[in-house]
């Protein structure tokens, strides 16, 4: 069998393993599996020649919103994107996000894939097709059964960067993640995000003490193409260019120190696709990034009978003390729901390094999911209160909501009980489903 003929038979056994899992509900990785089988180097066949190349959005926290932005960008300046929307970020994944546009003859309708991959995913797409533009995130503590040290997840980090052909967009503030551009070619480029150094001392908000560095002088020192994020208030900010047109003021939908770091992120590695075309606009880009709503979990507001309820994912102890820190500081209804599926990490035992004096004030109402006594436990070496614990998310999803009706609320919830109670939410309050709200 030719690889043509290969890659239209795995095309066509992925379609129609996509409606079959879609008729009984099934996950978003099954059709990619099927068509993996038949043919292994499907993404190859179907991404490789994509005129305007692949962007492979990697690190440990934020690639979910960073990539919904990148995306947003660059279709406001009128680039055909394909991406992974619906946030499974496995190889697997990305084919059967793939499946749902590419035509039977392998060819896919867009300029340019931007895609979000798990650190040790993004080596197993690379060795399939190869990356054009790499953006590097962050390093940090996550999943300790999967990625049981930060030098190993740096390691992935670097293989990746050596594997991309032309651009490399790393962060300067994130001392594992930087020392990648000693590692790189000559002839790839390489770009770089940080915040402005007015707000230095606001790292620690979002950084473990593992990644920063021991001397600030030993951070790189940033180009006239670099960006710079200059923070206004929780809201607002300016990306600053000193060798070209800042971006803003402008204000996102989505707040804290966190989220503008990623819009800072998405807008340099923009910058990077559409200058070499001449394409870049700075008023697009503030437009396109004051319209991206946040992506589901991730700080997602849902209106809940005339109330606010605010959900939260948290996975790691970098990402949750930048929840508390970014909304555990406003005393509202709370409920923490904690899973150990494997989607979530197998090993809790990162809950310990993580501070919540933040929710003594007003406490927790309720603590759930499979780890919900657990969590409860942890919370009360704090010294914050936990009114009740109830492990089933469905039966705790209806008691929080009735016993704080007409009251502001947030969850905070890992990645397999965000999915679960995003689900009965969408149920009962209309909402987009899982992927939807991506896909425009």
């Amino acid at each position: 069998m030719t690889a043509r003929l290969r890659t239209r038979g795995a095309i066509l056994a992925g379609k129609a393993a996509r409606v079959a899992s879609r008729l009984r509900g099934g996950g978003s990785a099954l059709p990619g599996l099927v068509a993996e089988r038949i043919d292994p180097a499907v993404l190859r066949h179907t991404l490789g020649e994509l005129p305007r190349g692949i962007v492979v959005v990697t690190g440990t926290n934020g690639k979910t919103t960073t990539t919904k932005m990148l995306v947003a960008l660059l279709r406001a300046h009128g680039l055909a994107v394909f991406t992974n929307p619906t946030g499974s970020n496995f190889t697997r994944g990305v084919i059967s996000a793939l499946l749902g546009e590419v035509g039977l003859d392998g060819r896919v309708q867009a300029d340019v894939a931007v895609l979000e991959l798990d650190e040790a995913h993004a080596l197993r797409f690379a060795d399939v097709v190869r990356p054009t533009h790499a953006l590097l995130l962050n390093v940090a503590r996550d999943q300790l059964d999967r990625f049981a040290e930060i030098d190993h997840t740096a390691g992935l980090l670097s293989t990746l960067a050596a594997a991309t052909s032309d651009a490399v967009v790393l962060n300067a503030d994130d001392a594992y993640v930087s020392r990648i551009a000693s590692t790189l070619v000559p002839d790839v480029r390489c770009q770089w995000f940080a915040v402005d150094p007015s707000i230095a001392d606001r790292l620690p908000e979002i950084q473990e003490a593992d990644v920063r560095f021991e001397d600030p002088a030993d951070a790189p020192d940033l180009g006239p193409q670099d960006g710079r994020l200059l923070p206004h208030d929780e809201r607002s900010f300016t990306v600053r260019y000193p060798g070209g047109t800042d971006v803003g003021p402008l204000r996102l939908r989505q707040r804290g120190l966190a989220a503008m770091i990623n819009a800072t992120a998405a807008t340099t590695m923009a910058r990077v696709l559409l200058e070499e075309t001449g394409d870049w606009d700075a008023g697009r880009a503030q437009a396109a990034l004051e319209a991206v709503t946040p992506p589901f979990g991730r700080g997602e507001i849902i209106d809940v009978d005339g109330a606010p309820l605010e959900l939260v994912l948290v996975k790691n102890p970098a990402g949750f003390t930048v929840a508390l820190g970014t909304y555990g500081s406003e005393p509202v209804a709370t409920m923490i729901a904690i899973n150990d599926n494997y989607a979530d990490g197998r090993d809790v035992s990162w809950l310990y390094d993580v501070s919540f004096e933040s929710l003594r004030e007003r406490g927790v109402a309720l603590t759930s999911g499979v780890r919900g006594f657990d969590m409860a436990l942890r919370l009360h070496y704090d010294g914050v209160a936990v009114d009740a614990v109830e492990p089933d998310l469905d039966v705790a999803l209806d008691t929080f909501l009735a016993s704080h009706a007409g009251q502001p609320t947030r969850l905070f919830c890992t990645y397999t009980a965000m999915m679960a109670l995003r689900r009965r939410l969408a149920g009962r309050f209309d909402l987009a489903r899982f992927g939807e709200d991506s896909a425009a």
